[in-house]
């Protein structure tokens, strides 16, 4: 069976990144998959560089280890702000994901999102992800082995993306790109602040159109595009407005594809002047539209476990209904989607 070459591009978006981990330990089950470029936000940042130094230290079965690890750190963090334990009592409860944010330690660590200034720490400032970026193994994250890693961070000055690669890739840049700045202070790489790559390339596209790299670009989209229902509650307002904020960039790359694409098919543009490329998208908008607020900053191992075999399933049903796909056409209909 001749090998599928794929790209992947990974939505940010707090613990519902388990979601993307599950995702990817089914895909690095497929022998005949070869990913030869990433390009990760937030925690498709730490998701695309545990796979990549797993896979270089010890291909597939390194890159599963490292991303089972990588999430095993997550579900251990203890921190107000990323209150993992919150779920504790309720994780076998019935209704558990909507009494979540009834929580006192929810509604604590929103307050104190809203409330307090990540900089009225002084001194005491620490970043909680700190201790898990740090244990990332960066000679191999840099390497110029393939996968080739992209990292989305916004520049808080200028409100431009800044996308980091190659040996660009440190601890810093993980951190800035998954920086939400509620509850983190700005990170400072080469005398500029930088916050989450969210908000302005969930994730950034275009460092996988170069013409050297496959024409597939499969999206791990964890945020929700699409609501049936008006939020009413304050959680569930805020919520929406973050999915839309942090989808917007995403979309606007993808109606460029489409724009391209119809330049292409027309034959406005000749063959090759402009790179043909192939979207296809992994999702469970069911399950991400059930899933409380709370849920995106508390990375509690039930949560997580619950993400991950969520993640592997629609991976599976991808796989089934769209291996012959890859290669040869896009399984996202941007038609429909901006019609």
């Amino acid at each position: 069976m001749a090998v599928k070459r794929i790209n992947l591009a990974l939505q940010g978006g707090g613990a519902h990144g388990a979601f993307t981990w599950g995702v990817l330990d089914r895909l690095l089950e497929e022998s005949e998959l070869e990913v030869a470029a990433i390009s990760g936000t937030s925690a498709g940042a730490l998701n695309g560089a545990a796979l990549k130094a797993g896979w270089v230290a010890d291909g597939r079965d390194g890159a599963r280890a490292n991303l089972d690890w990588l999430w095993q750190q997550m579900g251990a963090v203890q921190d107000l702000r990323m209150p993992a334990w919150m779920a504790g009592n309720l994780a076998l409860a019935p209704g558990w994901n909507a009494a979540m944010d009834a929580t006192w330690p929810a509604a604590m660590a929103e307050g104190v999102s809203r409330l307090v200034s990540p900089y009225a720490y002084g001194p005491f400032y620490v970043n909680p992800l700190r201790r898990v970026v740090d244990e990332f193994a960066y000679d191999k994250v840099c390497a110029n082995d393939a996968p080739r890693l992209s990292v989305g961070a916004t520049n808080v000055r200028t409100g431009k993306i800044r996308i980091f690669d190659g040996d660009q890739i440190g601890a810093d840049a993980l951190l800035a790109s998954a920086c939400l700045p509620t509850l983190f202070q700005a990170v400072e790489i080469d005398g500029e602040a930088y916050w989450d790559g969210g908000f302005t390339g969930n994730p950034a596209l275009f460092p996988l159109f170069d013409q050297d790299l496959p024409a597939d670009i499969v999206i791990i989209n964890i945020n929700p595009l699409l609501r049936d229902d008006i939020p009413h509650s304050p959680q569930d307002i805020q919520n929406r407005i973050n999915e839309i904020s942090f989808n917007s960039s995403l979309l606007r790359e993808l109606r460029a594809i489409h724009f391209v694409q119809r330049l292409l098919a027309t034959g406005a543009v000749p063959e090759g002047a402009m790179k043909h490329v192939l979207v296809h998208m992994i999702a469970d908008d069911t399950l991400m539209a059930d899933l409380s607020a709370a849920t995106k900053v508390s990375p509690n191992p039930f949560l997580l476990d619950r993400l991950k075999s969520a993640g592997r399933v629609a991976a599976d049903r991808f796989l089934q209904a769209h291996w012959d796909d890859l290669g040869q056409r896009g399984t996202t209909d941007l038609e429909n989607m901006f019609a």
